[in-house]
């Protein structure tokens, strides 16, 4: 067993206040899958194991069957392991089958990690997956993530992507919707302060006739920040009666972070529903004067705006008690609470 492992009731290396009741945890240290069990260490789980010798997990689910509590998966670089790591994961979700994930990054020690992971999704015929990933790493990491996601007839995916701090964080997914009747929504909300650089590239491709897609990327900058955001939408020839939509909103609130984004529509097919946009901005100097009118700080005027702007991104987290700890998180994110604790690569979450 490792120190790693969360102890509620105990003091221990790393603390992690995200998870909720009736939610199963378990932690991957350098890569490595650490144990199968519950807290308790009586129920050993048969649908996750190592995937790879160097690292990795499977997570697998036969016809039909379901995980109805939340699963999270809690990812943590050590200084036992410091520089590059690479690494692959693999979630197989069976026809009819049905799961909810919660995947979290970390850093622990202040010292230069590069980490390079690779995540293949497979959404059998009629199966759901709701997905949060969260990504909280210190100054020094450097983290790039690529999602390959293919989805089958009527398969379902709910997509949260949470970047609340790190270095330079870099995710790249790519969308395959390869059957009819396939959904996807994917949600991103990204906070950069500092000298910190975050890039998402999106491409996500209807391949096959009446799939629906939705894709909302919000993102707040300060500091000498540089956000990069890159999507793609491909209609392929025939694949009619097509839904896609995209957005990409920026809010700057310094005088020197950068905002990059580059929304692409493909399209090969002429009955189709498509549309996507980009906006950079400031704040609201109207709104800012009225709050400040009703007796609100200009400090906490300017929070109560970005924490409506951000909200938007969180709004469709089905897990309610997930929701109010993913929105406690972006509120302190944005007082500047993580920025001002050197340690709080560990508690944060």
């Amino acid at each position: 067993m490792t120190n790693y492992i969360y102890t509620p009731n105990q003091s221990s290396s790393f603390k992690c206040k995200v998870p909720l009741e009736n939610a199963r945890q378990l932690f991957v240290v350098d890569g490595k899958l650490q144990d199968s069990q519950s807290a308790e260490g009586d129920i050993v789980l048969d649908y996750i194991m190592p995937f790879q010798s160097e690292g990795g997990y499977l997570f697998k689910l036969d016809k039909g069957q379901s995980v109805e509590e939340l699963l999270q998966i809690i990812s943590v670089r050590s200084s036992k392991r410091p520089g590059g790591l690479n690494f692959a994961n693999k979630v197989e979700l069976g026809q009819s089958s049905n799961a909810k994930l919660l995947l979290c990054s970390h850093t622990l020690g202040e010292v230069d990690f590069q980490t390079e992971e690779d995540f293949n999704i497979e959404i059998g015929e009629n199966a759901g997956l709701d997905l949060v990933i969260m990504q909280n790493e210190h100054n020094n990491s450097l983290h790039r993530t690529n999602f390959k996601i293919d989805m089958a007839a009527n398969a379902r995916l709910k997509l949260h992507l949470v970047t609340l701090h790190g270095g330079e964080i870099s995710n790249n997914v790519s969308v395959n919707l390869n059957g009819k009747g396939a959904e996807c929504e994917v949600y991103g909300l990204y906070l950069a302060s500092g000298e910190q650089r975050i890039t998402n590239v999106m491409n996500l491709a209807h391949n096959v006739p009446e799939c629906h897609s939705r894709q909302l990327f919000k993102g707040i900058l300060d500091g000498h920040s540089v956000t990069h955001f890159s999507g793609t939408i491909l209609v392929a020839k025939d694949a009619q009666k097509t839904e896609a939509y995209q957005s990409n909103n920026n809010l700057i609130v310094s005088d020197f972070a950068k905002a990059y984004t580059q929304p692409h529509l493909e399209i090969y097919a002429d009955d189709v529903k498509c549309s996507h946009g980009a906006t950079v901005g400031s704040l609201n100097e109207d709104e800012l004067f009225y709050m400040r009118s009703r007796g609100i700080s200009l400090s906490e005027a300017k929070l109560l705006q970005q924490q409506a702007f951000a909200y938007a991104a969180l709004a469709q987290i089905s897990n309610n008690s997930l929701l109010d700890r993913l929105t406690d998180l972006v509120e302190r994110r944005l007082r500047g609470e993580f920025a001002n604790c050197r340690d709080c690569s560990r508690h944060s979450c």
